[in-house]
């Protein structure tokens, strides 16, 4: 293994037959999202040609048997039990934080302080003013070239991709409607725990910030416009529920110990967009029979485009220009090789699923770093949806009073 000085540490071989410049990626969580990154890691080199080629060189958790079970199952070679000490190391030259959003900003800014690249879950923080000291701090270490991108990996989906580069070419002409909902059901019942993700302090807000981001970022990243005010509602149906020491774990049965629930299960919103479109937004984790259904349309002036998740390799796209007698939405299968990132996987129909978007956004961030240049989404970008979420909050607070959006 080749070894230089800590400061080009970031950019260093794997084995001896590895000619390609790596990376040492340090990664803080292993729960759901920590999973899904770390195949991504391990698949991205597998099937693209990168520039720059990563190494899962260790794995940060607070519990280091549960860590080290993680790291043997996940492909890390080794473990740290503090984030501080994983930052400082000198085989990691990139930190990956799939941890609760409370942890965000101090472990992102410190990463960026120690000259180490960045990859962050969404939402980028819990509160703007934690994003924007975030984004200042990849402003800074932009200057030393240093890279950051936040975890929108939506953007990713190839469907996705190609319904914003139809947007682009002006395909379906000037936007008019936007509507975005992200459905899911899996707090219906009401004697299920009270995780994190329920607790403000730890998650920020519920269902707007864990599914909302989503919606917002994806409409925005779309359209290639920004939403400049919202009016919105947020309702939490079940205030109360069994705390995770006392709750058996099966539906319907709970313990007597219960702990208050501090954020929105579910938040409604309208928007405008800087090019004047309307939008509806709707983010639920109360939709029953929705598992993770995410339905994005755009309308415009010469075509509209509709997106399913529960279909995700199909793009709807109507043309207003085509023969009357024969109009309709036609089903794209986005699978053939010269859609975005397909060319990579398998022949045309053969689908891909959930977990590729993972692998594109390390493909996107890899190739960005090793080329110098930024890559997207940024920290700006994850501060723009972390203020449209303050917005709504905000107008949720006042009775849906229409709030602007700080630019």
């Amino acid at each position: 293994m080749i070894h230089r000085e800590p400061t080009e540490l970031d950019l260093k071989a794997v084995d001896m037959t590895e000619t390609r410049p790596t990376v040492g990626v340090g990664m803080v969580g292993h729960a759901f999202m920590g999973a899904a990154h770390s195949q991504a890691w391990r698949n991205a080199p597998r099937f693209f040609d990168l520039p720059l080629v990563p190494r899962l060189a260790v794995l940060g958790g607070r519990d280091r048997d549960h860590a080290t079970a993680a790291a043997a199952r996940l492909g890390w070679q080794d473990v740290e039990t503090d984030w501080r000490v994983l930052i400082e190391r000198g085989d990691v030259g990139l930190v990956d934080i799939c941890t609760p959003g409370d942890t965000h900003a101090e472990i992102a800014v410190a990463a960026l302080a120690a000259g180490k690249h960045v990859l962050c879950e969404k939402p980028l923080a819990n509160t703007v003013e934690e994003a924007e000291a975030m984004t200042a701090a990849a402003e800074a270490a932009h200057a030393q070239g240093v890279r950051s991108m936040v975890g929108f990996t939506y953007r990713r989906v190839p469907a996705i991709a190609l319904a914003r580069r139809l947007v682009a070419e002006g395909k379906i002409g000037d936007i008019r409607h936007v509507r975005a909902q992200y459905l899911q059901d899996w707090i219906v019942d009401p004697e299920a725990p009270l995780t994190w993700r329920l607790q403000k302090d730890k998650a920020g807000s519920g269902a707007l910030g864990d599914v909302g981001a989503h919606i917002v970022d994806l409409t925005q990243f779309i359209t290639g416009e920004q939403i400049v005010g919202v009016s919105g509602l947020l309702e939490t149906f079940v205030k109360e529920r069994p705390l995770p020491e006392s709750a058996s774990g099966l539906s319907g049965v709970g313990g007597t110990e219960r702990g208050e629930v501090t954020v929105d299960d579910a938040a409604v919103f309208l928007g405008r967009f800087t090019g004047g479109a309307l939008a509806t937004f709707e983010a639920t984790r109360f939709a029953t029979g929705r598992k993770n259904s995410i339905r994005i349309e755009i309308n415009g002036s010469a075509g509209s485009l509709a997106f399913d998740f529960e279909d995700m390799n199909v793009l709807q796209v109507y043309d207003q220009t085509a023969n009357p007698d024969l109009a309709g939405f036609t089903r794209v299968l986005v699978t053939e090789p010269s859609h975005p990132y397909v060319g990579a996987w398998w022949p045309a129909g053969h689908v891909l699923g959930y977990e590729h978007a993972f692998t594109h956004q390390v493909v996107d961030l890899l190739t960005a770093i090793a080329e110098d240049r930024d890559p997207e989404p940024s920290f700006a970008d994850g501060l723009a949806v972390q203020r449209v979420l303050g917005a709504i909050e905000e107008s949720a607070a006042k009775n849906s009073v229409w709030t602007e959006i700080p630019r």
